[in-house]
């Protein structure tokens, strides 16, 4: 009998478009299901609206990652992730904080630790974090410094969103040259760029 619990995709397999809409409002649903990305970020809602929120992108055919760290009303804690695996049922979460990501891999789903890089010593504590936690995707923001992005991928095999601060084609085109795959974006207008 296997007893490595639940078999979780692989987050290369999931994104087809390397730009992620961010959803940071309610009237921004509509928007992200009529654009070119089959990925969102659902970086809005509280405990009664994100399960309808998420039951409507993925009847759009899009795949959901639910950021924790905006959602109110869900624990930051076992029982919230549980929650969040049994009822809501997104693809994945999204959260700052470690021990959330150890706990919703138990619960079979995809995550993503986010991670901001201010300076040097936020890059050596950001890589211990996913070191300590091993999420199944790393998320950056600010996502307009390549050479950081570069630096990651050399220490680490975990694929690297960005985000935050991204204005046009060209910096979601020059993080994904230097080793991102995808950038998520909260603008609807960058949603329609074909990468």
């Amino acid at each position: 009998m296997d007893n490595k619990g639940p078999q979780i995709p692989i987050i290369t397999d999931l994104i087809e478009s390397q730009v992620v809409a961010a959803v940071n409002s309610p009237e921004k649903l509509e928007q992200a299901i009529n654009s070119n990305c089959n990925v969102a970020f659902l970086m809005t809602g509280d405990i009664l609206s994100v399960p309808a929120s998420v039951k409507k992108l993925h009847d759009n055919g899009m795949k959901v990652f639910v950021h924790l760290d905006f959602v109110d009303g869900i624990a930051n804690d076992r029982s919230g992730i549980k929650f969040i695996a049994e009822k809501v049922r997104p693809e994945g979460i999204i959260t700052t904080k470690n021990h959330l990501i150890k706990f919703a891999k138990k619960e079979g789903l995809i995550t993503i630790q986010r991670l901001f890089f201010i300076d040097k010593s936020a890059i050596k504590k950001g890589i211990q974090m996913i070191e300590s936690s091993n999420p199944d995707a790393v998320e950056i923001l600010p996502g307009v410094i390549p050479r950081v992005i570069t630096r990651l991928t050399d220490v680490t095999p975990l694929p690297i969103i960005v985000g935050g601060l991204i204005e046009n084609e060209q910096e979601i085109s020059d993080a994904l040259e230097a080793g991102a795959l995808a950038a998520s974006c909260g603008s609807p207008r960058l949603w329609h760029t074909d990468l």
